[in-house]
């Protein structure tokens, strides 16, 4: 089980913050809907669920680039948020905390946090270089354009579109080079 702070252990997590104008109870019923990436996610072209809700909830993230992810659901905590794991299969897994901070009954901040499994094992020495230059810029993008993704539907009541706030390099699809 991750504990509370999924940072524990990792160093420089990686986060994105949107203040979303609407109630905690709006942005929750989004992100706890089954196969909610679908609608929300600006990179995902699906995302079949395996079991759901609670904390051994599991779903699959099917990237517009190919790729594939299994999120393993930790923590499920009604109306705050969850904890889980997500990576390839049978591969390493990166810590992603989710959250909730209502600010009034018509505001709230939606925070996802990532503890990235990618550079943990080198010295910190080495790691910091290619984290500043190269992971954090790309994650933080990521996560900007996923919290943008949840504002965009929740506020909207429309599924965001594909690559709404521009294209990913790890995330989008890839363009073809042949001719």
């Amino acid at each position: 089980m991750i504990s509370q702070d999924p940072s524990v252990g990792f160093k420089w997590p990686i986060h994105s913050e949107r203040v979303i104008a609407a109630p905690a109870q709006a942005v929750w019923d989004a992100i706890s809907r089954p196969g909610n990436l679908e609608l929300c996610h600006p990179f995902c072209a699906r995302n079949p669920v395996q079991v759901w809700p609670g904390p051994s909830a599991q779903d699959e993230v099917h990237y517009l680039s190919g790729w594939v992810y299994v999120r393993h659901f930790r923590a499920w905590m009604d109306g705050i948020g969850y904890d889980l794991e997500i990576g390839r299969r049978g591969g390493r897994a990166s810590l992603v905390s989710w959250r909730i901070i209502p600010i009034d009954d018509h505001e709230c901040v939606l925070r996802i946090a990532v503890c990235p499994y990618v550079l943990q094992n080198l010295p910190i020495v080495i790691r910091w270089i290619p984290h500043v230059l190269w992971l954090r810029p790309r994650l933080q993008k990521y996560l900007d354009s996923v919290t943008r993704g949840f504002e965009w539907y929740v506020i909207k009541r429309e599924p965001v579109p594909r690559n709404a706030f521009g294209t990913h390099p790890w995330y989008s699809s890839r363009k073809r080079t042949d001719a």
